[in-house]
């Protein structure tokens, strides 16, 4: 019951972080395998499948909102579809132990990022249409690929590229909860040939997270998302740490 409970609270906070900043999904890999005592394989694998339907749900209200640019979603969803597969293909074949010094990194990582973010001046966008393409592909490229060997949701990767390029922030985490559909798709497919999804947990957990998506999408168009991205820094460097530790 405390672990249902704890799933509960876990799974609604991560839906919160991940449609309000976009960077939650980096916590629900290392919530499953901390709590409900899942394998770091199938909590990846779980944890990815998930995002199919949090991507849905907080898509769905980003594009009712106005906040999604189709133009920045089609050639990072294109990227992603391309590499999805070849990462959870990837990721069932590597050590427990790798795969959670992987996660780990990318976790701690994120954070430095996400509380260093808000203190810089982002970079201009690439001007060139030809050459602003071949960027987001490489973006949904590099996130797909990684979504698919972790089982992070894509915006937790995407969102801070997207803003290192210098694409606002709305239009980055809802071309992340768009992103997230694909990639998690793609990803999905080869989990479900090599790799091992826990359908009942993950339909427990996508219950409450979708709850939280919905509330997250709220608050972003609402209030001032440098509270949140701090937050969410100091998060992941808490979580990253732990896993590590864990790893070792």
């Amino acid at each position: 019951m405390i672990t249902h409970a704890t799933l509960i609270l876990i799974s609604l906070g991560i839906g919160v972080l991940v449609g309000g900043a976009g960077v939650g999904g980096f916590f629900m890999p290392t919530a499953l395998t901390f709590f409900a005592g899942v394998s770091v394989h199938e909590g990846t694998a779980t944890s990815l499948f998930t995002f199919i339907f949090l991507g849905v749900a907080g898509a769905i209200y980003f594009h009712r909102k106005g906040s999604i640019d189709w133009d920045l979603v089609k050639p990072i969803c294109l990227g992603a579809a391309l590499t999805g597969f070849a990462g959870a293909w990837i990721g069932s074949q590597m050590s427990t132990a790798l795969l959670s010094i992987v996660l780990a990194v990318l976790i701690t990582a994120a954070g430095l990022y996400t509380l260093a973010v808000g203190t810089r001046v982002p970079r201009a966008v690439i001007g060139q249409p030809r050459s602003r393409w071949l960027l987001l592909i490489a973006i949904g490229a590099f996130t797909g690929f990684l979504s698919g060997l972790t089982g992070i949701g894509g915006p937790a990767l995407s969102v801070p590229l997207m803003l290192f390029f210098g694409f606002s922030i709305l239009h980055s985490i809802g071309a992340g909860q768009v992103l997230q559909i694909v990639g998690a798709l793609s990803g999905t497919l080869a989990n479900m040939r090599y790799g091992t999804i826990d359908f009942g947990l993950a339909f427990f957990i996508t219950a409450f997270e979708i709850v939280g998506v919905l509330a997250g999408a709220y608050l972003i168009h609402r209030i001032n998302i440098d509270l949140i991205r701090k937050l969410v820094g100091a998060l992941c460097l808490v979580a990253g740490c732990a896993f590590l530790l864990k790893a070792l």
